[in-house]
């Protein structure tokens, strides 16, 4: 609540309120809701699925009901506004929440991976439902855009802008070493393929090439990959740092000059830009969502998937080309500031939430 004054009276003016659906743990759910506190001045409230994805069944169980659960929480709390994440999930039941406003965003590409699912038919029927629901849809890269106009979507509702990233946090530094000190920031899910990337630096061990290589964050194929680089020789090289709090991201980040992230598909990476900012040099998959941002041996290098050879022979090719390397690392900071600064963009976004919520009368 905001105390305002009208000739000389004292008002109180209610802050208006949003409804986050989503999960609240991810990095970019937490920037989300943070910008639009610090920026909006919006009281953010949120739910998200209790069961864990291991329990598949009782997790669709709660899915099903939660639209129930999800309209009390609107009645009780008297919410404004209601977002969600991924078109296809939360974001579906955004658009059965009955809210007066809605925003859902896109996560990935499509956020209808893996295409060859059984479940895909249905993934397209709930997403189309969603978009023609929301109030406003937020593509937070262009390959985004580009499947959403492909998709029929009016692209009058549509905010091209990714979030951004703290620019106070994720500060270059000078890296004058002599080897390979890699980073790896993406969760540890098959579709990340971290077993190629440590198949590659395989290769770099038995070239004789010195490296370092830290893996950041927790998922399903931890073990796996613990064992995979024992398998390789490599696992005094090789550091897992487990899940840390966004807050210890950037010093590891710093302490590192190359960054390596292998998706199978990928809309826009906040990760991507938390590394170009700290002057880490990207090596990543040829995908779309990467091409909007890197080009190849210009400012970063793109992975054909799964092509362990290539990674390794362009991972070497980087590090041998440090002037390349330099010059990139310096403009990549300045795209940043300019394109993905949070301070400015989480600014814009909450605009336009104000002026949305205005102009449904609300």
């Amino acid at each position: 609540m905001k105390i305002g004054e009208i000739r000389g009276e004292k008002t109180f003016i209610m802050k208006r309120k949003i409804l986050f659906l989503g999960e609240t743990y991810r990095a970019d759910a937490i920037t989300w809701m943070k910008g639009l506190k610090e920026f909006g001045d919006f009281e953010i409230i949120s739910w998200e699925l209790q069961t864990p994805n291991n329990q598949r069944f009782k997790r669709i169980l709660e899915y099903f009901f939660s639209p129930v659960s999800i309209r009390k929480i609107i009645k009780k709390e008297k919410t404004d506004m209601v977002i969600a994440e991924r078109t296809t999930s939360y974001g579906f039941l955004a658009a059965l929440s009955g809210s007066k406003t809605i925003a859902i965003a896109q996560q990935g590409r499509t956020d209808l991976w893996p295409e060859t699912s059984v479940l895909y038919p249905y993934k397209k029927f709930i997403q189309k439902y969603a978009f023609k629901k929301a109030h406003l849809i937020h593509a937070w890269g262009p390959v985004m855009a580009i499947h959403m106009k492909a998709t029929g979507v009016d692209m009058n509702k549509v905010l091209v802008l990714p979030k951004g990233i703290d620019l106070s946090l994720f500060t270059p530094t000078t890296n004058n070493s002599n080897k390979i000190k890699a980073i790896v920031t993406r969760s540890l899910q098959p579709e990340y393929r971290h077993d190629s990337i440590l198949k590659a630096f395989g290769i770099l061990h038995q070239k004789g090439i010195d490296f370092s290589l830290t893996i950041v964050g927790d998922g399903t194929r931890l073990q796996y990959l613990k064992d995979l680089a024992k398998e390789l020789h490599i696992e005094n090289k090789v550091f897992f740092t487990g899940r840390i709090p966004n807050t210890e991201l950037p010093k590891l980040l710093q302490q590192s000059n190359i960054y390596i992230s292998m998706p199978i598909t990928e809309g826009v990476s906040a990760s991507l830009f938390e590394a170009m900012a700290c002057n880490c040099y990207p090596v990543v998959s040829d995908i779309p969502g990467n091409q909007s941002w890197i080009s190849h041996r210009e400012n970063g290098q793109l992975i054909e998937i799964d092509n362990i050879e290539m990674l390794a022979e362009e991972l070497i090719w980087s590090f041998e080309n440090p002037d390349l390397r330099n010059e990139a690392i310096i403009r990549n900071r300045k795209f940043v500031e300019e394109n993905a600064n949070y301070d400015i963009n989480m600014k814009l976004i909450s605009e336009k939430y104000h002026e949305l919520l205005n102009l449904r009368n609300i």
